[in-house]
């Protein structure tokens, strides 16, 4: 199933299908901020880890802030994030795509 939207309401994350279906839900404290998503992932940041989690928030994969820098954008399949002037581009997996100068 394909993600549509991601919604926090009080201490929950729903997610939704294109027909505005719950696919899923969970507590906020469990997975932290959501700092984005796509069709197929998202991705949130609980203290310093990013977990990336598909529709039904079975975890993908997940790694260190520090190692990946600051969160900048998801889209399609793929996750970009920058890191001393760096913008490293990422799949799901979180293994590196390409990377450029910011």
């Amino acid at each position: 199933m394909a993600i549509s939207d991601v919604q926090a309401k009080g201490s929950m994350y729903h997610v939704y299908d294109q027909s505005n279906k719950e696919i899923s839900h969970e507590w906020v404290s469990s997975r932290g901020d959501l700092m984005g998503f796509t069709a197929s992932f998202m991705v949130f940041k609980k203290r310093d880890m990013y977990y990336i989690c598909d529709e039904k928030f079975k975890e993908i994969s997940h790694d260190w802030v520090s190692s990946l820098g600051d969160f900048r954008s998801a889209a399609g399949n793929s996750i970009t994030f920058v890191k001393s002037k760096m913008l490293y581009t990422r799949d799901s997996k979180l293994k590196e795509i390409s990377h450029r100068w910011e």
